[in-house]
């Protein structure tokens, strides 16, 4: 399993909220904590909530009480994890972080250039991880499909969310659509499968008509 926050804001970014909103909920700075399988491409999880230690351990506890077997976990270098992941698993989890230092791209010289890795640094914490499967490529590259199927993930639009429940519910439906009801390419053989059905929870693609009938 892979983990990684994806960051978003509500209403205005941390340094636009005015002075009469600040440390106000629903305004700001937020984050989707994922939980991605690399195999069957299921997003075990998500939360969201803020970047903090509070978060960390709902979300590990969480991603924890939704395993059958043990597992091989692989964070980026984010502290809270540290205790968040002890307090879910204990000893039973296999766990790494995979450190990215990010920096100018040297080759760049565009005001608008994003940071590119510099280097890597893999750290075992725990267990003894396969150190072929200490990676976190697989989460950050659902980080790409959140941020082409939701606008309110777009940078430098305007379609950011406005209230954080609308935020929350936008991030429910897609990965309710991405889990259930669309095939993946990898997933193709012997016949197309969702996430879910490739991980046995689920025996066929869902429809729209089946996820809006969930809906009270």
């Amino acid at each position: 399993i892979e983990c990684d926050e994806i960051w978003a804001f509500v209403r205005a970014k941390n340094r636009n909220v005015p002075e009469k909103h600040r440390g106000e909920p629903g305004w700001g700075d937020i984050w989707t904590w994922v939980a991605h399988d690399p195999d069957t491409k299921l997003v075990s999880t998500w939360l969201v909530g803020q970047r903090d230690a509070a978060c960390a351990t709902a979300f590990l506890a969480d991603l924890a009480s939704r395993l059958r077997y043990r597992v091989q976990l692989t964070t980026d270098g984010h502290l809270p994890y540290l205790e968040a992941v002890e307090r879910a698993f204990g000893s039973a989890v296999d766990f790494a972080q995979l450190v990215k230092f990010y920096g100018p791209d040297p080759a760049e010289d565009r005001k608008f250039s994003p940071p590119v890795v510099l280097a890597e640094e893999v750290r075992i914490i725990q267990g003894d991880p396969a150190p072929s499967k200490i990676s976190t490529s697989g989460v950050e590259r659902q980080n790409l499909t959140m941020r082409m199927g939701m606008r309110r993930f777009t940078r430098l639009t305007n379609g950011f969310s406005k209230k954080a429940e609308n935020h929350a519910a936008a991030v429910a439906l897609h990965y309710m659509y991405v889990n259930f009801a669309r095939p993946h390419k990898s997933l193709a053989n012997p016949y197309p499968r969702t996430p879910a059905m490739a991980a046995g929870i689920s025996d066929h693609i869902w429809t729209l008509e089946e996820i809006a009938a969930l809906l009270d």
